[in-house]
């Protein structure tokens, strides 16, 4: 009996991506794709214009339909909020959205494959969250490396993407195993790095308190954000209080795989991994310089 219950269900399923898929196609055969920015005009827009930075992915997509994620659990403030800021036009602050609406010739194929059956189940509800009138950048502004077909490009941006903080003062907000830049030079021309450290999972949850944290900080100093969809709101937010803030993303990841020459996303000794299997099994390190540059700890 169980079985074919089973079978109903899945049958069901079936139907129902079918039919998804159908509707999505005759929505891209009939609607112009939104304008997304390339990955390079977006990178020269964050680095000379002085910019705070929004991205959404498509876990960001998924809590605004009423899903969860893996770390970060379905909280409809969190869902408005992202709703809010998708199609704001607050100065000085860039909304970032994926660049593969018009074609996925650039990816390698295991992406290329992920985002066209993404798009063939998605495409007409995130058409409908955005503002088809509005000139959005690249969300994968922050991967550089491992999904572009291409990789040739992708020494030349990371050193384009370090002058953002070239001997600037920088305060990460980051989840508490994310160690961004810890193993590798990335913000070696930082004059100076402090840590705020949130939780790996349900940042959201304490929202007010890290941003409550964060405006304690001097205004001339960059903001970099590695906190999943919790990032998209935060710099949003810091931006209307006067601040620069980047939602960072997987950038520190990025340019651990270019380092390692990676073809594949692997896991990274000691950082926290989401997408990866064995990429959230993660040690304690003792690193007396990372311990020192951590300011404050929201758990």
């Amino acid at each position: 009996m169980k079985r074919c219950l089973l079978q109903i269900y899945y049958k069901i399923l079936a139907i129902k991506d079918y039919n998804s898929i159908l509707f999505n196609k005759v929505i891209l055969s009939i609607l112009k794709s939104p304008m997304v920015h390339s990955t390079d005009e977006t990178l020269n827009e964050i680095v000379n214009g002085k910019c705070s930075v929004s991205r959404y992915g498509d876990g960001e997509f998924a809590l605004m339909n009423g899903k969860g994620l893996l770390f970060q659990p379905y909280c409809a403030e969190l869902s408005l909020r992202l709703r809010e800021i998708i199609v704001s036009e607050q100065e000085k602050h860039m909304v970032c959205i994926p660049n593969v609406f018009k074609s996925l010739e650039w990816c390698e194929e295991k992406p290329k494959s992920y985002w066209d059956k993404y798009l063939n189940l998605h495409r007409h509800k995130i058409y409908k969250m955005i503002d088809m009138k509005k000139k959005y950048y690249d969300a994968l502004v922050t991967r550089l490396y491992i999904d572009h077909k291409d990789k040739s490009a992708a020494e030349i941006r990371f050193a384009k993407l370090k002058k953002l903080w070239n001997k600037r003062e920088v305060v990460t907000v980051e989840g508490e195993q994310t160690r961004l830049g810890i193993g590798n030079d990335l913000f070696r021309n930082a004059s100076s790095i402090k840590r705020i450290l949130c939780p790996a999972t349900d940042a959201f949850s304490k929202y007010d308190e890290i941003l409550e944290e964060v405006k304690k900080q001097d205004k001339s100093k960059l903001i970099l954000i590695s906190l999943g969809p919790t990032a998209t709101v935060l710099a949003y937010d810091l931006s209307i209080n006067g601040f620069q803030a980047i939602d960072i993303g997987h950038v520190d990841i990025e340019y651990e795989w270019f380092l390692q020459k990676a073809v594949e996303k692997c896991p990274i000794n000691n950082k926290y991994i989401g997408e990866v299997p064995n990429g959230t099994e993660v040690t304690e390190i003792h690193d007396m310089k990372y311990e020192s540059e951590i300011v404050m700890k929201i758990v």
